[in-house]
Parts: structure tokens; sequence; C-alpha cells
């Protein structure tokens, strides 16, 4: 009798002590899964957060040697996403000539301030011959630009300095390029860099911010398999 009543306490000490251990193993399992997850989410940050860092660094090097050109359109009417082309057209037409030989960004500059009346001019008697008489205003001012893709390069989003032409209300949708060096001179709807002002790019820029816009960097992402590490700890 006595010799059953010890065995009967022995398993149940022991069954006592198995639930202990596994609770006490459940819950360092909990922890190092919680310290697993908020290792993950400050290393993700910490990349992010230098990686963004680097691609600020890289916009702001390229804008230093390049200007913009933007064009918006009085309203977004068929009519006046129409016009808004045409004085893309007549512009980069009357503008080419000048700023092809045009060695560094404050060269260009200076061509373009020089030509700010004769850009107005463009733009107003262009709008004037399609039967329009939306008021004009040009300016040569640093502005806002998302990424923009020119065919195998990708201008990072970031302030460039930007000979800019608004036409009336210029509540329409934008028209954006390169003006110097002349980069896309084409199409609206697929833009393209020729070898030639690929290689003003080359020369203009470094190695590194050269490569950044060829290669289409992209935000570095980091994966962690979170549910895997979970099923691996709780199995």
């Amino acid at each position: 009798m006595l010799r059953k009543l010890l065995y009967k306490i022995k398993i149940n000490f022991i069954h006592k002590k198995n639930m202990l251990n596994s609770k006490t193993d459940k819950q360092i399992r909990f922890f190092l899964l919680l310290t697993i997850i908020l290792s993950s989410w400050i290393l993700t940050k910490t990349i992010n957060v230098y990686a963004n860092i680097d691609r600020q660094s890289i916009q702001k090097a390229i804008a230093k040697d390049i200007i913009r050109f933007h064009v918006i359109a009085n309203s977004d009417t068929d009519e006046d996403q129409e016009l808004k082309y045409q004085v893309k057209d007549a512009l980069v037409k009357s503008l080419s000539p000048y700023l092809k030989d045009a060695k560094d960004k404050d060269e260009a500059r200076e061509i373009i301030i020089d030509n700010m009346s004769f850009i107005k001019e463009v733009a107003e008697q262009t709008i004037y011959d399609k039967g329009y008489t939306y008021p004009v205003s040009v300016s040569l001012s640093p502005t806002y630009f998302p990424m923009k893709v020119y065919g195998e390069f990708a201008f990072p989003p970031g302030n460039y300095e930007a000979l800019q032409v608004h036409i009336g209300n210029a509540k329409g949708k934008n028209w954006w390029c390169v003006m110097f060096p002349p980069l896309c001179f084409v199409d609206e709807s697929y833009s393209i860099i020729d070898e030639e002002g690929e290689e003003k790019l080359e020369f203009l820029l470094t190695e590194e911010e050269f490569q950044s816009l060829k290669c289409k960097d992209t935000p570095i992402k980091v994966r962690f398999k979170l549910i895997d590490i979970f099923k691996k700890f709780f199995d």
C-alpha cells in the first residue's frame, strides 16, 4: 500500500515537473521569438535609414549637375494636354541649338537666363497659333520631381533646378524632362536617351552617380521568415 502511494506521489511529481519544464520552455521560446522580431525590426529600420541617406546624397549630387525641364498644362482636358506637348515641342526645337554645346550646368543656366524672354515668346506664340489666349509664365527655380525613367535611366525623386513653363492656370498634368544635358527631347509617352546624351551624362557625373541612374537602384529590402521561425520554436 505504501509502495503504491509512494509510486503515485513520484508519478505526480514527475508530471508536475514536466508541466513546469514545458511551461518554462515555452516562455523561453516566446522570449526568444520576441527578441528575434525586435532585432529584425531594428535591423530593417537601420538599413532603410542608411539606404535613404545614401540615395538622398546621390540625388543631391546628381542635381548639382543637371537642369530639368517642366511644362505644366492649363488643365487636364484633351485639348490643353495636347497644347502642352505642342508648347514643349516648340521649345525643344528652339532651345536645342543653344544648349547642345553647353559644357556644364553653369553655362547651360546662363544660356537659359539670357533667353528667358525668347522662351516666353516661343510659348506664347505657339499657344496663339493654336487658337488659345492662355498667359505664360517662365522661371528657372528649384522644384520637386518624382522618380522618372528615361529609357534605361531612372532619375531619383528630389529637388532639381528646372526651367518651368506654366500655361494658363497650370492646373493640368506635367511634362518633365532633362534640359541639360539634353537627354530626352522625344515623344511624351516613352523617353529615350541617345548615345550622345548618355556620353555627356557620364562625363558630368561620377561613376557611382552614373551607375546609380543606369542600374535603377531600388530600396534595400530585408526579409525575415518569421513564420518559419515561429514554427521552429513552437513545434
